[in-house]
């Protein structure tokens, strides 16, 4: 009987391990996701037979996606069952990578990655943050929620190495079908999850759910159909405003009337909130930027594979999750308000020391230093917004304001990705048309076949793709033709590299604001959050 008893006290100890196992796993894939991507995308163009705008796209919608949605996915989660919601996020993500394991055209990453992953994405986050905390208690529930931060911050960490390593000696697909293999390893272990009841009203907000996706949606796609040469580009973006700019109208009249909402507008009525939120979607537009514009550099300027780009891209992610962690433990010995200044005025540093190397830069070894700089940057942003955000909000309502915080850093992530990327591409459509135009030594009747060409099939391609498309041409035609894309990609780029360091000097001036708040009194709730 004795050893029955001991056994079965310890089976909940054993269950709480592997559970918290994992869900870290489940959190290692959605973060690892997009850096396997962004170091992959020179493969990805070459094997898909498509354009880096249309993978860069891509990129930017699956973030979209995720931010628009998971509000939306947060309610879904509360009506159909929080463990349901969870087993159908973590399928959205394995159809996601089976996609990208399989693919043999852009409409299929677009279609399967970016919008069904994206909408696994936006079901996932917010049921694992019920979960965990319906699921363990007390110093249990606090590991957990450590063991699944920290499982996020290895992936950022040692994505753009791994992505590189398995992309240039194996295969990017390789990469997504381990992916796979994972979320197969969490669905087995489903069986240890206990589902978390909702007690709360059942009311759907429709209408807010709608305005939150046509406003959040407008507003990127809007940028992304402008890279893409569409048409109405002005129409998208003001739907985009209307959307936003309704939501929270919309929101207020609920909250009036006391209906059911798609979210509390009362939770802005807190400055440290409302200042928190600014600037966690401040950091992740610089993120975003600054991690879609590096890799292309390195791709299709230096000419790097994908190993030697994750391995220039490191000392960004790893000092980044090294001074996260310091800062984390050291925190109370300094002002919060202090070191998010501190880390916005880094990144702007960096980025702006970054600017006048790329034109000359021959080696990835020429970004390290500034590049570790940005990154501690961000690291200390890391370690204090989450908990400054949420430290004020009341702890019944802190999955809701973690889910508003989590949508306004995925809408940062997919608005730098896009508007970092569509201002790099047209200016260097621009700069094709103006050289080609300038340019002594086309004959007048091809300067305008060149620059269309430079603008289509060859934009962003390294110059010895390039010299292989002008295979035929005269060989004075083919020396201007690599010139200009020689000349014009390093200007592009740089101008792609002033969104992060716009997005961070307004960080930097933001945190003046925080300077004249009362710091936050530290949260139990606010710390056992996935952010």
């Amino acid at each position: 009987m004795g050893t029955d008893g001991d056994a079965a006290a310890q089976e909940p100890g054993r269950r709480e391990r592997l559970l918290g196992l994992l869900l870290a796993m489940a959190m290692f894939v959605l973060v690892v996701d997009t850096s396997l991507m962004n170091v992959s995308i020179s493969a990805v163009v070459r094997d898909l037979g498509t354009t880096v705008s249309g993978v860069q796209s891509a990129i930017a919608l699956e973030a979209l996606v995720s931010a628009a949605f998971i509000l939306i996915g947060g309610k879904v989660g509360d009506l159909i069952g929080r463990k349901r919601a969870y087993l159908v996020g973590l399928l959205g993500y394995a159809v996601g990578a089976t996609a990208m394991t399989l693919a043999q055209s852009l409409t299929a990453v677009v279609v399967f990655w970016a919008v069904v992953g994206g909408l696994g994405a936006s079901l996932l986050l917010p049921a694992m943050q019920s979960l965990i905390h319906g699921n363990f208690e007390g110093a249990a529930r606090r590991k957990v929620y450590a063991l699944v931060g920290a499982a996020a911050a290895i992936a950022a960490a040692v994505g753009p190495l791994l992505g590189g390593f398995i992309t240039t000696y194996l295969s990017w697909r390789v990469g997504f079908a381990l992916e796979v293999v994972i979320i197969i390893v969490v669905l087995v272990g489903a069986k240890l999850v206990r589902d978390v009841p909702y007690t709360g009203p059942r009311g759907v907000d429709v209408v807010g759910a709608a305005l939150s996706v046509v406003g959040m949606g407008g507003l990127v796609l809007g940028i992304l159909v402008w890279q893409e040469g569409g048409e109405r580009v002005g129409l998208v973006l003001a739907i985009g405003v209307a959307g936003m700019l309704g939501l929270m109208l919309w929101l207020r009249r609920r909250a009036r009337r006391a209906e059911p909402a798609l979210l509390d507008p009362g939770l802005f009525s807190s400055a440290h909130f409302r200042v928190g939120v600014s600037q966690q979607m401040l950091q992740q537009v610089a993120l975003g930027g600054t991690m879609i514009v590096l890799p292309i550099f390195l791709q299709m300027v230096l000419e790097y594979d994908a190993m030697g780009a994750g391995l220039t891209i490191a000392p960004l992610s790893l000092s980044m999750f090294a001074i996260a962690l310091l800062a984390g433990r050291r925190s109370g010995r300094r002002r919060p308000a202090t070191l998010v200044a501190a880390g916005f005025g880094l990144v702007v540093v960096g980025i702006a020391v970054l600017l006048p190397l790329v034109p000359r830069a021959d080696s990835g070894w020429v970004l390290v230093a500034p590049l570790v700089v940005a990154g501690a940057g961000l690291g200390l942003l890391v370690s204090q917004l989450n908990n400054y955000t949420l430290s004020p909000v009341a702890e019944e309502r802190v999955s809701e304001a973690a889910g508003v915080n989590s949508a306004a850093g995925s809408f940062g992530l997919s608005f730098g990705l896009a508007f970092a990327g569509a201002i790099m591409l047209a200016v260097l459509s621009g700069t094709f048309t103006a050289q080609a135009q300038a340019s002594t030594v086309l004959p007048p009747a091809e300067k305008q076949q060149v620059a269309q060409v430079l603008e289509t099939d060859a934009e962003l391609m390294s110059n010895t793709k390039l010299t292989e498309l002008l295979a035929g041409q005269p060989e004075a035609i083919q020396q201007e033709v690599v010139r200009i894309n020689t000349e014009s990609r390093p200007f592009a780029l740089q101008i792609g590299l002033v969104v992060p360091l716009l997005a961070a000097a307004l960080g930097f001036v933001n945190s003046l604001r925080m300077r004249r708040l009362p710091d936050p009194e530290p949260s139990g709730a606010a710390e056992t959050t996935l952010g």
